[in-house]
C-alpha cells in the first residue's frame, strides 16, 4: 500500500506528519506544496495550544509491503 505523508511544522516547533492512505500516487510537487499551503491557511486543527499543521515541510510516498509469517487455519471440526 501506497500512502502520501505530509510533513509540517507546528506553530510551537514540532514536527507533525499528517498520513494519506488514498491519495492519488501521481501528484506532482507543485501541486501537493499548494495543497499543503492551503491546509496550513486553514488553521483547522490545534492541539494544546498548538497550530499543529503551521508550515509545511515536506511531503513523501511512503510504500508498505506486507510479507505474511503465519496465518492460522480453521480446520473442520470432527463430526460426533
Amino acid at each position: 500500500m501506497k500512502s502520501l505523508n505530509l510533513t509540517f511544522k507546528g506553530s510551537l516547533g514540532k514536527a507533525h506528519t499528517l498520513k494519506l492512505g488514498y491519495a492519488n500516487d501521481n501528484l506532482d510537487a507543485k501541486t501537493v506544496k499548494n495543497t499543503m499551503d492551503q491546509l496550513a491557511a486553514l488553521d483547522l486543527f490545534v492541539a494544546n495550544g498548538e497550530k499543529i499543521y503551521a508550515q509545511p515541510v515536506s511531503a513523501k510516498y511512503v510504500e508498505t509491503t506486507t510479507t505474511p509469517v503465519y496465518t492460522a487455519t480453521e480446520e473442520p471440526v470432527p463430526a460426533v
